[in-house]
């Protein structure tokens, strides 16, 4: 009876919290669909009498936001792609091979945990500007690639020691060379820990604003998050508009977390138990 009656109060407590987070949400979707003169005159927990669909088709085709869209999409995922591809090469050096300065290697990386990214701005702008990537996607992609690599190798390393070495002393005696040991074997094993950083630096990539807005200063690089700046400032007086395009920003990221939250969770677990 205790039992069951905590359970109820951890369950409605969990409920209530659930709430407060997905309302807003649900909010801004009817806000969206909302024209100025619902939003002003009814009261702002109001349906929308007739909701305004056109507002998205507006902002879609009018605002430029499906540019600012397409780059959100390759600019995320080529970062995303290059950190994975980079964090396992320097996790699996670290973790499965035996060389001399390996910890001071990661030693370097964890410091970069402890770098605030307004102090680099500067500096990095400076050298950006002398290599002509100013205003040009792959400063952007560098810079993300670089920032998300220390904690992406974090997260594998506690997966990568869970690993059974047996493995790979079996392919060893067959005549497997390194690469293909890499490749073939331990990338495919470290799927479900893969799958956690890709998420984490797609939530982080896909929400980024420092790093595009001092870097890119063209429309045909911006991303939606300083895009929806831009078309804000544009549409200051449609604020039906300006929910649709903040709708818009979010929803991948809320159908990548609904599917692959589990994973999140399966990621850490299995890297947090070593043996």
């Amino acid at each position: 009876m205790v039992n069951r009656l905590g359970y109820g109060l951890l369950y409605l407590t969990l409920g209530i919290i659930a709430i407060f987070q997905v309302y807003p949400l649900v909010w801004l979707f009817f806000f969206s669909l909302k024209d100025n003169q619902e939003v002003f005159n009814n009261s702002p927990f109001a349906l929308p009498t007739s909701p305004k669909w056109e507002n998205y088709t507006k902002v879609w085709t009018e605002g430029n936001i499906s540019l600012y869209f397409f780059n959100s999409v390759w600019i995320t995922t080529v970062s995303v792609l290059l950190t994975v591809l980079l964090a396992s090469f320097v996790t699996f050096a670290i973790t499965r091979m035996k060389w001399k300065f390996s910890k001071l290697v990661l030693g370097l990386f964890m410091v970069g945990l402890m770098i605030p990214v307004h102090s680099t701005l500067i500096p990095l702008f400076s050298f950006f500007l002398k290599v002509n990537l100013i205003d040009h996607p792959l400063s952007v992609v560098l810079s993300y690639t670089a920032f998300n690599l220390p904690i992406t190798i974090m997260i594998l390393m506690g997966f990568y020691y869970t690993l059974p070495r047996e493995v790979e002393e079996a392919a060893i005696i067959d005549g497997c060379s390194i690469h293909r040991i890499f490749f073939q074997i331990t990338l495919p094993m470290t799927a479900p820990v893969l799958s956690t950083t890709v998420i984490i630096n797609m939530i982080y990539n896909w929400n980024e604003f420092v790093f595009i807005n001092t870097f890119i200063s063209s429309d045909k690089y911006k991303t939606l998050t300083v895009g929806i700046q831009n078309f804000i400032g544009q549409y200051m007086t449609e604020w039906g508009a300006i929910g649709a395009t903040l709708m818009i920003s979010i929803i991948p990221i809320l159908i990548a977390f609904f599917f692959f939250s589990n994973r999140i969770v399966e990621g850490i677990a299995a890297g947090s138990v070593k043996g």
